[in-house]
């Protein structure tokens, strides 16, 4: 079976790290070529609750979208997404782009509206994959990226994963945290 090129946008804003680097990991047992951006700290957008970490991954997978999407909510659950009781979201992992599939998929709209409505999904897009088109509006991230006007505020922070800090330095140091 041929391979498909997937975006997905992870977050969380419970025990940030432990929870996206089990995402993460989870990820890596059945991806292929899994890349990821740079890790950004967000204020919540639509609930109460503290900030958010938040990045976008690319890989390549030979699951059929429906078989992905079951697979992504068995990480979700591993991590106590849908646990009773639960104290803010331990990890949100989303599907943005299949290939280039528009449309609704059981439930599943592609591509995935955030892309265009949050900056902690378009920026870290447009810094993993800058030149990828959005099938929908036919331009690159990064051009989606420098005529944004999403009044949320962002900033890139320190990440490791499997011995590898995800965001430079000198992204951070471009764009520190506001003061408090």
């Amino acid at each position: 079976m041929p391979l498909s090129t997937v975006f997905l946008g992870l977050g969380s804003n419970t025990q940030r790290h432990e929870h996206l680097r089990a995402g993460l990991d989870a990820l890596a047992e059945f991806l292929v070529d899994l890349r990821c951006s740079p890790v950004f700290e967000s204020e919540p957008v639509g609930i109460r609750s503290g900030p958010f970490y938040n990045l976008a991954v690319m890989a390549q997978t030979d699951l059929p979208l429906a078989e992905l999407d079951r697979r992504l909510k068995a990480i979700e659950a591993a991590n106590g997404r849908y646990a009773p009781g639960r104290k803010g979201l331990p990890l949100d992992i989303d599907v943005l782009l299949y290939d280039d599939l528009i449309g609704d998929f059981d439930g599943l709209q592609l591509p995935r509206a955030e892309i265009l409505r949050n900056a902690f999904v378009l920026w870290p897009l447009a810094l993993l994959a800058p030149q990828v088109r959005h099938p929908g509006e036919g331009r690159s991230f990064a051009a989606l990226w420098q005529a944004a006007c999403i009044g949320q505020r962002l900033w890139p922070v320190s990440f490791a994963w499997r011995g590898e800090e995800l965001t430079p330095v000198g992204l951070r140091a471009a764009f520190p945290p506001p003061a408090p």
